[in-house]
């Protein structure tokens, strides 16, 4: 296949192994400033998916309390394939302190009573959300947390 401009689609993802985290480029700025953008895999992609209810929870809950645990944060958004999120970082380089951030983040969800912004004047679909949804995919990825560190499956 032709080298393609977006990072993910040159990865063959019949052979990445989810749940995972890792890391899918940088770039630094004039002044020297460098930013990172992580792939946050929780399901395996083309086997399966985060429903959108609770893939919307988890997405809000996830970039408010993140920012609890770290100013590096510029951006923690969804993908499209509902199979996991980017996390753009700026000045930390620190891969092992990202999954400490990402473990605390997602306590912060299994904990979470309510999802934050869950109202028509700050959400746009505000009436697609499950707290318990967010709560279980944050469980999930979280009993998995020995393996964030394995990209790629063995043959």
């Amino acid at each position: 296949m032709p080298k393609m401009n977006v990072e993910s689609f040159n990865l063959d993802h019949t052979k990445v192994a989810a749940p995972y985290v890792r890391l899918t480029g940088m770039k630094e700025g004039q002044n020297g400033d460098v930013v990172r953008k992580y792939d946050v895999r929780f399901k395996q992609p083309n086997v399966e998916h985060m429903k959108m209810d609770a893939l919307h929870s988890i997405e809000h809950l996830m970039a408010e309390n993140i920012r609890n645990h770290t100013d590096h944060v510029v951006d923690m958004s969804p993908m499209g394939c509902q199979t996991g999120f980017y996390l753009t970082m700026i000045n930390h380089d620190n891969y092992d302190e990202v999954l400490a951030i990402l473990e605390k983040t997602l306590q912060d969800v299994v904990k979470a009573n309510e999802v934050p912004a869950c109202n028509e004047v700050q959400c746009g679909w505000a009436a697609n959300h499950s707290l318990e949804g967010a709560k279980e995919l944050a469980a999930e990825m979280l009993e998995k947390r020995s393996e964030w560190s394995i990209i790629f499956k063995e043959d």
